[in-house]
């Protein structure tokens, strides 16, 4: 079975991030991309932009000092330019620890991404962590 066109971007995507690789990161997004992040805290908002949104992966590496980790478990393509992703994350921030399912819903326009609105599993956990 081949994997979707869509579904081998996003999985582009969350390699380039696992290595920290902003550069190819960049690369599969449009410049006006938007990502979503749910909550109630100071990383939650609508970050829009590449380099608002390059801006906020870096300081997520930056408040859990490199142990953020997010591994990819799945991706859906609806074959009209979303895909529906799935993930575990794991990190640690202070005294705190974060390990929870989440996902993201993409949207790909022209082969890039455009627009990205997370999901996780328990957002009362997530507000406390990022708090």
């Amino acid at each position: 079975m081949t994997e979707h066109p869509d579904c081998a971007l996003v999985r582009q995507g969350y390699d380039a991030f696992s290595r920290g690789d902003m550069e190819a990161l960049s690369q599969l997004m449009t410049s006006d991309v938007t990502h979503h992040v749910p909550g109630e805290h100071p990383l939650a908002g609508h970050h829009k932009g590449r380099e608002a949104v390059l801006r906020l992966y870096g300081r997520l590496a930056e408040e859990t000092q490199g142990t953020m980790r997010v591994d990819l478990e799945g991706a859906f393509a609806d074959g009209r330019g979303h895909v529906m992703s799935v993930h575990r994350i794991r990190a640690d921030r202070g005294n705190m620890g974060l390990e929870q399912h989440g996902g993201i819903f993409f949207t790909v326009i022209g082969g890039k991404i455009s627009d990205l609105d997370e999901c996780v599993q328990d957002i009362d956990e997530t507000n406390r962590f990022w708090s």
